[in-house]
């Protein structure tokens, strides 16, 4: 059962971590998808083996059970948009590193342009500024389900939130802060975006 004061690794350390190709690989992965550090990384790739391994025993096993078993690996992983629903055991086995990392909650935030870079989109989910319908999330390693991946936005109570942006800009206007004309709308609301986080870390700070 072991220690319930500690908890159960999710990922598995691998032997050969000093070559430099690897190094090199790991470097532009942190890089392109905010990733903290490493681990996340290892984290991604023992969740990949584990999908891998389950098809791999799968493939062989004709039972009953297992066709029942397929069927369900195939349905969750199709519910996370990383192969189709009428896809093949073999179709699991080709999966790479970057389509799981393409499915983070990190990841979909900057693609959906809810930020200007993917640290900034990092930022945003820690600070509880993005939820997927109604609930709030601040972990940037969720995984995104199809279901949910279009529902993500600003959270209704940040002050990030779409419907906010034209009155703040009505305001900056009323107050001789008119936008100049070489700035888009977009520059303007990223302006705001950036002035509110320096006051929150100013708050955390206090």
């Amino acid at each position: 059962m072991g220690d319930p004061k500690k908890p159960r690794k999710k990922f598995h350390r691998p032997r050969i971590i000093w070559q430099r190709d690897l190094i090199e690989e790991q470097k532009e992965l942190i890089k392109e998808y905010g990733l903290k550090n490493k681990k996340e990384i290892w984290r991604i790739e023992s969740q990949l083996k584990k999908f891998r391994e389950q098809a791999k025993n799968l493939i062989v096993n004709k039972t009953e059970q297992g066709k029942k078993e397929t069927a369900d690996l195939i349905a969750r992983l199709a519910k996370l948009n990383l192969i189709s629903p009428k896809a093949r055991l073999e179709d699991i086995l080709v999966l790479k590193l970057k389509d799981l990392l393409e499915r983070r909650m990190q990841t979909l935030v900057l693609r959906k342009n809810l930020a200007k870079t993917i640290n900034q989109a990092r930022q945003f989910i820690v600070h509880s500024h993005i939820s997927i319908g109604d609930n709030k999330l601040n972990i940037p390693s969720y995984f995104v389900t199809l279901d949910e991946e279009n529902q993500i936005s600003f959270s209704k109570n940040s002050p990030l939130h779409s419907s906010e942006h034209p009155e703040r800009l009505k305001e900056r206007s009323k107050k001789g802060k008119a936008i100049k004309k070489k700035e888009t709308v977009e520059e303007v609301i990223a302006k705001e975006i950036e002035n509110q986080l320096e006051k929150n870390d100013e708050t955390i700070k206090k």
